[in-house]
């Protein structure tokens, strides 16, 4: 018999064009996961780029912005961020955090790549960037960025402010909703979602308009349900579980779609994507 279905989207992996407000409440939401950032001094009117995409130290020397000079985001806390380069390494303290020179060679982040972006209250694109020794980056000249940096100026000459210029479209999946809410709100949000979002009584109406199928995308994490790796959310198995119910209560099948693989399989929001790159297949 051919099914006659509808395809279940935002539901069990969220899509963040399909229901923006999901994503009000998020501290910085513009600076979640996966976010693409451009770095100006404003004292130097240069961008601060990753030489050679990654593996060697940052520097000051760039009138225009593009791959080597834009990080992508991993966000640690409402405020703290990791910044991963262009052939993917991480922004960090040199000498795993004793030294002050920045540079992008880390494989894995952990302390030394750690940086909070301060936010000025009156124009928060621009921003101060304080490393794990508590010190600010400084631009000292074209060729050296370090972090040593203890004044507390917002004026354009300072060597440690910086012009944020954020890439348009950022990432909205579901990575990004969990962990940009953190572990003591998510929970709540996403059960809100899952039992608001689609209902029973859906089903009943799809049946009586003549569909006998729905389409309900999944993440992999599901498989680990009820306790997913973080960020994610544990429930959404229970979720499927009373669409599958529903279902049978209303005469109609369902086609499970394994939506987004671990890694990401095309770096979009869909594919539960933290940065944008596509790793799965390492």
């Amino acid at each position: 018999m051919p099914y006659k279905s509808v395809n279940l989207g935002n539901w069990l992996v969220a899509e963040g064009w399909m229901k923006p407000s999901l994503f009000d409440e998020i501290v910085n939401k513009d600076l979640l996961d996966g976010t693409q950032v451009q770095l100006m001094s404003t004292k130097l009117q240069r961008y601060l780029s990753s030489e050679q995409g990654g593996g060697a130290a940052i520097v000051a020397n760039r009138e225009s912005a593009s791959g080597w000079e834009t990080f992508r985001l991993w966000r640690l806390s409402d405020s703290s961020f990791n910044l991963r380069v262009f052939n993917k390494q991480f922004v960090g303290l040199e000498n795993q955090g004793s030294g002050n020179k920045i540079i992008a060679v880390s494989e894995s982040p952990s302390n030394p790549e750690k940086f909070e972006i301060i936010r000025n209250n009156d124009d928060p694109l621009k921003i101060r960037i304080k490393s794990s020794n508590g010190l600010f980056l400084q631009v000292q000249s074209e060729t050296s960025v370090t972090a040593d940096y203890q004044g507390s100026s917002w004026e354009e000459s300072d060597p440690s402010v910086f012009r944020l210029t954020i890439i348009i479209p950022t990432l909205r999946g579901e990575y990004q909703l969990t962990n940009g809410y953190g572990p003591d709100r998510a929970p709540q949000v996403m059960r809100d979602h899952w039992n608001r979002y689609i209902t029973e009584d859906d089903f009943r109406i799809m049946s009586e308009k003549g569909l006998n199928a729905v389409r309900i995308p999944v993440g992999w994490w599901i498989a680990q349900d009820p306790n997913p790796p973080k960020p994610f959310v544990g429930g959404s198995k229970a979720v499927l579980d009373n669409a599958f119910k529903w279902a049978q209560n209303h005469g109609m099948k369902v086609i499970v779609d394994l939506h987004a693989i671990e890694g990401s399989q095309n770096g979009e929001d869909h594919s539960g994507s933290r940065d944008g790159y596509t790793e799965w297949g390492d």
